[in-house]
This record gives C-alpha cells, structure tokens and sequence, in this order.
C-alpha cells in the first residue's frame, strides 16, 4: 500500500523540465525588459542634464556597434577561408582514397570517389589564389588599410574665412 503512494509517472521528469524552461526564460524576459527600461531613463536624465551619455551607458548598443566593425574587419571571408577549405577536401579526398582502396581494395572506385573531393580541394586552393589577399585593395582609401574609427589622423580643417579689415 505504501508503494502505491510513491509511484511517479515516467513523464513527470520532462514536463516539469520544460515547465522549468519556460518559467525561466519568461522571468529572464521580464528582468531584461526592467533593466533595458532603467538603462533607457537613466540615458534620458543624462541627455536632459545636458550630458552626452558615454557608450558604456548603452552597452549593447556599443557592443551593436563593435559588431558592426568587426564585420567589417572580418578577414575570414578572404582567399584564406578558400584555401583552408581547399586543403581540408584535399585531405578528406586523400583519406577517402586510402579508407576505400585498402578495405575493399578496389583502387579504381577509391580514386574516383576520393578524387572527386581531392579535386575540389584543388579548385577551393586555386580559387583564394585568384582572389585579392586585401579585400580593401579594391576600394579607393588612398591606401590598402582598412578605415579605423579611432586614428589619430585629425580631420582636415574648415578655410579660414575671408578677413574683412
């Protein structure tokens, strides 16, 4: 009689996890939401004091921003990205090669199929070859850097204007 008292279904376990879930991520909403609204007064006092509110205020607008840089900066799309992906086939293909010819030794079917990727390994490399190593060589700065937001170039400066002695 005792053990009927403690018999727990085997889907008690799951539904209260994902009951868990859910209450968690409502109640981490709601406290974002609080935050973001304290952040937004704060940042609104700020202004109307007649102070210019730091990025740090607004911390995942800076971070937004960074993003927004660092994309741009993201040398992970260049001929480099190519050529590890070229090298990668190339190793998946000779691998391929090896795995078919010794286990079924049929070395005719493992250079087909394996030479298929070594191929495209080779086409991957020969592609980041052909393309420009600085993807802002094609754009007219006056020079192949990228443009940096905190150079210590000054801005020119306006004429003087016309003197009238």
């Amino acid at each position: 009689m005792d053990d009927a008292l403690f018999t727990v279904s085997p889907f008690l376990v799951p539904i209260v996890g994902i009951l868990a879930i859910f209450a968690f991520a409502t109640i981490r909403t709601l406290l974002r939401a609080r935050v973001r609204e304290l952040e937004i007064r704060e940042r609104i006092v700020m202004i109307e004091k007649g102070l210019v509110p730091p990025p740090e205020v607004d911390p995942r607008g800076f971070d937004r921003a960074m993003d927004r840089v660092d994309r741009l900066h993201d040398y992970r799309r260049g001929p480099g990205r190519h050529r590890r992906a070229g090298v990668t086939l190339m190793g998946v293909g000779f691998g391929l090669m090896v795995l078919i010819a010794f286990t079924s030794s049929e070395t005719s079917v493992a250079i087909g199929v394996g030479g298929f990727l070594v191929v495209m390994g080779i086409a991957f490399f020969i592609n980041s070859l052909m393309e420009s190593p600085d993807p802002y060589a094609s754009r007219s700065f006056g020079s192949s850097a990228p443009p940096s937001f905190g150079s210590n170039v000054a801005p020119p400066s306006p004429p003087d204007p016309p003197r009238r002695d």
